[in-house]
């Protein structure tokens, strides 16, 4: 599996975990203290994916100025061979 796979499955996985905790907070079976603690994992699993949204941005873009980089030496080897 490559790292963009493995981070989209990550990011797939907390956002569905969050919208069960969601769910379960709005459970009116749920004590206060249940909820309290649903909430402080919600905000945990929330810096984990924002984590990760982070890097899937950072691949996005480096991958997007490798891809101009590479557009731009292949049009500097056309010039250079005249054909440009």
């Amino acid at each position: 599996m490559t790292e963009p796979d493995i981070l989209s499955r990550k990011i797939k996985e907390l956002t569905e975990w969050q919208r069960v905790a969601w769910r379960r907070v709005a459970d009116p079976s749920v004590t206060d203290f249940e909820r309290r603690e649903i909430r402080n994992h919600i905000k945990e699993s929330d810096e984990q994916l924002r984590y990760y949204l982070g890097i899937v941005t950072e691949l996005g873009t480096a991958s997007r100025v490798a891809a101009q980089l590479s557009a731009a030496e292949a049009a500097a080897t056309l010039a250079d061979v005249g054909l440009d």
